[in-house]
């Protein structure tokens, strides 16, 4: 069972109207198949401003998961393009990407995606010692206590309930401090408590730093938390523009 989230949500830190973090400008993937192409996104505009909430919905199919990895450098469109934080992802090689997202990007997923042979503490240093900060441990150990994991920086995650394992996935994404948080159905494997209470973390946590915060999700309610909600049919954006 969950231990109760230690932080509140605040009114988020930044609005929609200050310099947009995230432009994408008419972008499409395609995907060849034998004797056709496959069109997964179609002519997908939007832009997201520092320190907003967005929600990206839709049918399972409708190019969800595709427009997460297109925004965050993963993958790379047919067309179009993806601006984050003034850097056009489609004109760095996949080196340049995999920088830019080590520099203003962390991630939270459903299913966690700790490393089995580190302990908690270690799973939240890494990205810091992986961008050669001096003295990882200290800020570390301080969102795991923020997130309510103190007395667990020495479990590994196999020693970690669901909602554990998510809080230290949450600390592991915040310790530096990115400039944009993508959130792939972050309470998709957890009960209905404890996904409310890894809702409340994340949004708390959000707040409090200022991130802009995108997370795709089936949970119209979670969504509903967001200050922007972009739909997805069939690979177009329908809502949310």
């Amino acid at each position: 069972m969950a231990d109760a989230p230690l932080l509140h949500a605040d009114t988020p830190l930044a609005s929609s109207q200050a310099a947009p973090v995230l432009q994408v400008a008419s972008l499409g993937k395609q995907v060849t198949l034998p004797g056709s192409t496959l069109t997964i996104l179609d002519g997908v505009s939007f832009q997201i401003g520092r320190g907003d909430t967005v929600a990206i919905v839709g049918a399972s199919g409708s190019g969800k998961s595709t427009l997460l990895s297109l925004l965050a450098g993963l993958d790379t469109p047919s067309s179009g393009t993806v601006t984050l934080d003034g850097q056009v992802l489609s004109a760095l090689d996949e080196d340049g990407r995999a920088r830019v997202r080590g520099e203003k990007v962390g991630f939270v997923f459903q299913n966690f995606q700790l490393l089995p042979s580190l302990t908690a503490l270690e799973n939240v240093m890494l990205p810091l010692e992986l961008r050669g900060d001096a003295d990882p441990r200290a800020p570390a150990e301080k969102i795991l206590a923020d997130v309510g994991l103190s007395a667990r920086l020495a479990h590994y995650p196999r020693q970690l309930s669901g909602g554990e394992q998510q809080r230290v996935a949450l600390a592991r994404a915040f310790v530096t401090r990115p400039a944009l948080l993508f959130a792939d159905e972050p309470t998709g494997n957890l009960d209905q408590r404890t996904g409310q209470a890894i809702e409340e973390l994340l949004f708390a946590l959000n707040a409090q730093a200022g991130t802009t915060l995108v997370l795709v999700t089936h949970d119209e309610a979670l969504a509903g938390r967001c200050t922007r909600v972009l739909r997805l049919d069939s690979g177009k954006l329908v809502a949310g523009a």
